[in-house]
């Protein structure tokens, strides 16, 4: 059963090239409404537990170095078919297969450095984002 609640971060290259508000901007513009949001920096240890399925891939130590280069944007969005509709707005995890006019085709730098995280699924959006939240802090 869908929920109406996902989870996103805006990665280190977005943020480092100051995407921040256009990407907040382009999800706002699509009908999401933001429960929770926060700038923050992932230590290692904070980006090895929330990369964790990856741990025995070969990218894992380049991911957590990149995801701890710099500031993310953490945050919950709300709508209706929140997990479907976050995962089209934001494209194809390659920017050049992205459709245009989604966020990693006019953001995102590479594969790696794809501008934004968004949950793939209704569960791994409850678990990510309480990661990083209380419900306390949700609005």
């Amino acid at each position: 059963m869908a929920t109406n609640k996902t989870f996103t971060m805006i990665k280190p290259d977005a943020t480092g090239a100051g995407n921040t508000g256009k990407i907040i901007d382009r999800i706002i513009g699509a009908g999401f409404e933001i429960r929770a949001m926060k700038l923050t920096r992932l230590t290692q240890a904070d980006a090895e537990a929330f990369y964790a399925i990856h741990k025995e891939r070969p990218f894992f130590g380049e991911l957590v170095e990149y995801m701890t280069s710099g500031p993310i944007v953490a945050a919950i969005l709300e709508k209706d078919n929140a997990v479907a509709d976050f995962r089209t707005l934001i494209g194809a995890t390659n920017p050049e297969e992205a459709a245009e006019g989604t966020i990693r085709r006019d953001f995102a730098k590479s594969i790696a450095a794809n501008a934004v995280h968004g949950s793939d699924s209704d569960e791994n959006a409850a678990i990510e984002g309480s990661f990083f939240f209380s419900k306390r802090e949700e609005v």
